[in-house]
């Protein structure tokens, strides 16, 4: 387990700490076991030669070189000596065990030497031999072999087909490249090993340094998560970044991990494939328009990861992010001794979406002080062609102290009068500022060479083209305002919670009648029925199966009306001429009836019509939207939002989002597309009622993340109007029965546990209802806090918190997005009766590490709320959700004077152990055996 804060579970008198100030050993957590592979002590080369452009040759004598201080083992059955160190024939036969192992073998060697490791206790494993899934089936047998390895030993893989591992830091080169990296604070993940050999390259020239560098191959065992979660933690490593072709087997893991780290470490990404095939024969519009790279950019947006589209920019991130913080805001001043260069760089800035920073009065008037008299007097300063070294470093310094900068970019261009190496020693030292980013341009080429030498090694990134320092300007400010967009607390809708149980039963019931018929199609009539349940509000339809009736229907309806093809099996109803609207009368839905069944019977064949859809036609004005969901082969179920109608495929105005949705992810998604601008209001029209349309945008998602039998959902159009939002159409596309539960794909990011909610009553009859924390609920955590003592606050914390950091927007946020996959959040809840009035009166929280069995819980009650049995409630609630989430023992530390949570704990079957050198009891409660 993590021992850091467990903030937002807070404790009072009745409270635990999650966080130990242990002394001594600390139990390993899930993530220590790629330590192995990073930080290793001892290394095995098995496969260890001397042959000359070999493999094994090189990867020995990068571990042999001076840089790794560790010892090494050659592994090789045929030679005593391997570059004048002792070989052995087995690892069997090392004189004591290594961390790790690196194999270079033959692949149809490599299972039994990953089994010959696990067996000799080494606990990982960089295995850079070729010749797996990449050539096929006879490949991916040898591949599954070692996985069955990895599963039943535990042994951590690293590979097949990769470059290796580096580590900079420590002087671990296990991998065939060149040279080694520079030392720096950027970890750089790649799927591609000849990526990881052209960077290393680059960054020597550039002086950029790299705390790991990770070819990651075809990833077998460790993942994306895995080295996300490592780096996270890695003191050493400031930002992480990923050259990615595929997510891997499990998309949920790497955005888990992603999320967490990306709050306090930048995550950038590149990725390979951007226009594969889209969704073929899909029976959904939506099938049709989210592609897989849709719904990739949808989870790193989810995830907060910053997303580039060029090698050239992952290069320029990758110096930026380890020479110089990140800027605060989207306005960049630029100071140059060219307009031309300036001007593109302002373009190249603008299209981005930033700002030329505006000079404050006084900037203004410091500048005047010492420049001469054309100079340009605004952004970009132009400092004129004759600017020499003093003149440079004097404007930059003032520049720099504008408070409505968040950024700096020079530019410099070799004139007669100007001296690049001069000027960029000058900068050196004028260059470092707190807390602002500074970039640099010199143009040119060997006249300025040295001084952008100069630069770079002076952590100044300089950059060829002063456009493509502000690209990467935007890039990174951008990063900082979509982190601040994700955590920004979203609006409370205020969904049945308790009725999520009875709602996800009536929908599988719709379904299951449905697949039970042999069916995978849901009627226009079934499929507005399974809207209602989560109350999208829908158009009525009635099925008539006569013409007759169908008048019948009409007359008591009111006309006109709409009348539409029922059909079990065929979908697209205005590809048939399945669709007649504004009849007028009885007689024209009797002639609409027949137009529309011979219409399907010519153009799909017979046995395609059951009837028509009868339904009142819908006056309101409004615009005509699309939304929807498919299923992604990476990343499970996602949502489309878009411009709708007839011509949906032809205007392909759309968004792409990873449900589950809140109103601020809703309104995130709704803002990506071209028709937001109408839907704001235009030319008179008044704005359509948006907290509806994100009310329904959030049941959707719902909708889909509940029931995982669907496959495709359309609702086109979703007519949105001042007055609200209603269905017009909608068609849902299931997984047929064939297919088991459990194979279904499963959300990229794990909805709302409604499952963990139950209600009961306290001993002063106060009725209140356990549930899951919400990111809603940051303004009740706050009222919450507000309410507790000190003497509360000390039992939870162990030391002094005041309000103020209890109740700071980014820490409250952080504790209201929990990630259900690493941590259970829950909160017992009170609405007064009399005002209804919600408050919270307790907070528990259950974390673990990812893989761990164990899980510390920790939790809080309000001072005047404490001995009436919200806490036993609580803590009941977490152990049971710890039996449910298949955790092996709950735990936790408390202070030895707080006898309150001590008896609670005892109540339920906790052992407590003293510790009197730390002064706290250690509570333990076995919970499962498997």
């Amino acid at each position: 387990m993590n021992h850091q804060p467990v903030e937002d579970s807070a404790a009072a008198a009745l409270s635990t700490s999650a966080r130990k100030p242990t002394k001594g050993n600390r139990r390993k957590f899930p993530y220590d076991s790629l330590t192995p592979l990073f930080q290793p002590r001892s290394v095995a080369v098995i496969g260890a030669t001397e042959r000359p452009g070999s493999v094994g040759r090189t990867v020995t004598a990068n571990l042999l070189a001076k840089s790794f201080h560790g010892a090494v083992f050659p592994v090789n059955s045929n030679r005593p000596t391997v570059l004048g160190v002792p070989a052995f024939p087995t690892v069997r036969d090392l004189p004591e065990c290594p961390d790790v192992a690196v194999i270079v073998t033959p692949a149809p060697t490599v299972p039994q030497l990953v089994r010959e490791c696990a067996d000799a206790g080494i606990g990982a494993a960089i295995v850079i031999s070729a010749g797996f899934n990449e050539l096929g089936p006879a490949g991916q047998k040898l591949q599954d072999e070692i996985g069955e390895i990895v599963h039943e030993r535990g042994i951590r893989i690293i590979g097949p087909n990769c470059l290796g591992v580096m580590n900079p830091i420590t002087g671990f080169n296990g991998t065939f490249a060149g040279v080694m990296a520079l030392p720096g604070h950027v970890a750089f993940l790649s799927q591609s090993g000849a990526l990881c050999t052209a960077i290393l390259d680059w960054s020597r020239e550039e002086h950029v340094g790299f705390s790991a560098f990770v070819s990651m191959g075809s990833m077998l065992d460790v993942s994306w998560g895995d080295l996300i979660e490592y780096f996270g933690r890695d003191p050493h490593t400031r930002a992480i970044l990923l050259y990615m072709e595929t997510v891997g087997g499990d998309a949920r893991s790497f955005l888990s991990a992603a999320r967490q780290v990306a709050q306090q470490k930048p995550i950038i990404a590149i990725k390979a494939g951007r226009s594969p095939a889209a969704a073929k024969a899909a029976a959904s519009h939506t099938g049709s328009l989210a592609g897989s790279d849709q719904a990739f950019d949808a989870a790193l947006d989810r995830a907060g990861i910053l997303r580039v589209e060029r090698i050239a920019d992952l290069f320029s991130l990758a110096e930026v992010l380890g020479k110089q913080p990140l800027p605060k805001g989207k306005r960049l001043s630029i100071l140059t001794n060219a307009g031309g260069p300036a001007v593109l760089a302002v373009d190249a800035l603008v299209e981005g979406g930033g700002i030329p920073a505006e000079l404050s009065p006084e900037t203004h008037a410091a500048l005047n002080a010492f420049l001469p008299p054309h100079w340009s007097r605004n952004n970009p300063i132009d400092i004129l062609g004759d600017a020499g070294a003093d003149r440079y470093a004097q404007a930059l310094t003032t520049a720099a102290q504008d408070l409505n900068s968040d950024g700096l970019l020079v530019i410099l261009t070799p004139q007669d009068m100007t001296d690049p190496t001069e000027t960029a020693r000058q900068l050196c030292t004028a260059g470092k500022i707190k807390d602002k980013m500074v970039l640099a341009s010199w143009m040119g080429g060997p006249t300025v060479a040295d001084g952008t030498r100069l630069l770079n090694e002076a952590s100044i990134p300089t950059f060829d083209y002063p456009d493509t320092a502000a690209r990467a300007f935007n890039y990174l400010w951008q990063y900082g305002e979509r982190l601040q967009n994700i955590y920004e607390t979203p609006e409370l809708v205020l969904d049945d919670l308790e009725g999520a149980a009875a709602r996800s039963a009536a929908a599988a019931q719709i379904i299951q009648a449905a697949l039970a018929q042999g069916r995978t199609l849901l009627t226009e009539a079934e499929s507005k029925q399974l809207l209602a349940i989560y109350q999208i509000p829908t158009v009525p339809t009635r099925v008539a199966t006569s013409a007759d009736e169908a008048a019948a229907i009409a007359a008591e309806m009111g006309f006109p009306v709409a009348i539409k093809l029922h059909s079990l099996t065929y979908t697209h109803k205005t590809d048939v001429g399945g669709i007649r609207l504004n009849v007028p009368d009885a007689d024209a839905v009797r002639t609409a009836f027949h137009e529309i069944a011979e219409a399907i019977q010519e153009r799909a064949g017979a046995g395609h019509f059951q009837g028509v859809a009868v339904q009142p036609m819908i006056r309101n004005e409004g615009y005509e939207l699309i939304l929807g969901s498919t299923v992604d082969e990476q990343f499970g179920p996602t949502l489309l939002f878009g411009t709708g109608g007839q011509l949906v495929e032809v205007y392909r105005d759309r968004a792409v989002a990873l449900p589950p949705l809140n109103a601020t992810l809703a309104q995130r998604l709704i803002k990506k597309t071209k028709i937001y601008q109408a839907l704001k209001g235009v030319r008179g029209r008044p704005p359509v009622n948006f907290p509806e349309l994100h009310r329904a945008l959030i049941r959707f998602g719902t909708m889909v993340t509940e029931q995982p039998r669907i496959k495709e959902c359309d609702i086109n159009p979703l007519l949105a109007s001042p007055s609200g939002v209603i269905a017009l159409d909608a068609r849902v596309v299931l997984y047929g029965a064939d297919k088991p539960l459990d194979s279904l794909p499963r959300p990229a990011v794990r909805p709302y546990p409604t499952q963990y909610l139950t209600s009961g009553e306290l001993r002063n009859g106060a009725k209140v209802t356990i549930r899951p924390i919400r990111l809603e609920d940051e303004t009740l955590l706050i009222e919450f806090h507000q309410a507790l003592s000190a003497d509360s606050v000390h039992s939870r914390y162990w030391h002094v918190m005041n309000l103020g950091q209890r109740t700071n927007h980014q820490r409250l946020v952080r504790i209201c997005d929990t990630d259900f996959d690493r941590e259970v959040a829950i909160v017992a809840e009170h609405i007064n009766p009399s005002t209804g009035k919600r408050q919270i009166v307790g907070v528990g929280r259950l974390s673990r590490d990812p893989g761990d069995e164990d899980a510390e819980f920790a939790m809080l009650i309000r001072d005047d709320w404490q001995g009436l049995g919200a806490g036993t409630r609580l803590l009941s609630q977490l152990i049971e959700i710890g039996r449910r989430e298949r955790i092996r023992k709950v735990f936790a530390h408390i202070l030895a004077d707080n006898q309150a949570m001590q008896s609670v704990c005892q109540q339920l079957g906790f052992t407590l152990n003293y510790n009197s050198e730390d002064r706290e009891v250690r509570a333990e409660l076995l919970i499962s055996s498997e």
